[in-house]
């Protein structure tokens, strides 16, 4: 049976449908989640053959306020080199980015709410986006972005910002948007983080009636989600 660990950081940013997707493929699920009190214990890299690292409001060197960061990136490096399968999603690809070596800092605006994603030239002939459509609309809620560490490749940019997805080999792979959100995710997300629709008013900022009123854009993310994990633990 394989085995899925994910990283959550926050209450309100879980893994929603990939558990859905591991419980129809039969993958058994265990999880870090750095939120809770008390001590976290990190897992043994052995002990998964998928990890997850999910998103977060808080930035990948905020190690200060988050001191479980810096041994985070250290696992995800630990992980890389141990030829697990890892994916980052949103803070986790910027993790990523950071535990590869690559600068992660502020974006000019934050990118918040339902927004098109273009595939690369790169993308197209990747083995995980090649198939994906030229333009795909999908959620984003992000303030920082990242360099492409060095041996990555950039697959989906957007007008806002121009890493999204990015594979690094053929085992590693990062999002900087969210294919696994849920309908409850996402209203829980809308909760937590209004402070960031309403300080951040602009073209890359939807409203709040705006990110919960688009559900056909939500009803399409679990379709895209599944084919692209079921690609990516066959890499």
């Amino acid at each position: 049976m394989m085995r899925l660990h994910y990283f959550q950081h926050v209450s309100f940013e879980g893994p929603d449908m990939i558990l859905d997707w591991a419980l129809e493929r039969k993958i058994q699920v265990s999880s870090t989640k750095f939120f809770k009190l008390g001590k976290v214990t990190l897992p043994n890299v052995n002990d998964a053959d998928i990890f997850v690292v999910m998103g977060g409001p808080m930035g990948a060197d905020e190690t200060a306020s988050f001191h479980w960061l810096e041994s985070e990136k250290s696992f995800i490096k630990e992980a890389i080199a141990s030829n697990k399968l890892v994916l980052g999603i949103c803070l986790g690809a910027q993790l990523i980015a950071a535990s590869l070596g690559a600068r992660v800092y502020k974006q000019q605006g934050k990118e918040i709410g339902w927004f098109p994603v273009n595939l690369t030239l790169e993308g197209q002939a990747s083995e995980l986006f090649g198939q994906w459509p030229a333009t795909t609309t999908v959620l984003h809620w992000h303030g920082d972005t990242f360099d492409l560490p060095e041996g990555a490749v950039n697959c989906l940019s957007s007008r806002h910002c121009k890493h999204q997805a990015f594979v690094y080999g053929r085992r590693v792979a990062g999002l900087q948007f969210h294919l696994e959100t849920s309908r409850d995710g996402l209203s829980d997300m809308v909760t937590h983080l209004q402070g960031d629709i309403h300080q951040n008013a602009g073209e890359s900022v939807q409203s709040e009636d705006e990110i919960l009123g688009d559900s056909p854009h939500l009803d399409q993310l679990r379709g895209l989600l599944y084919k692209f994990l079921d690609k990516f633990i066959r890499l």
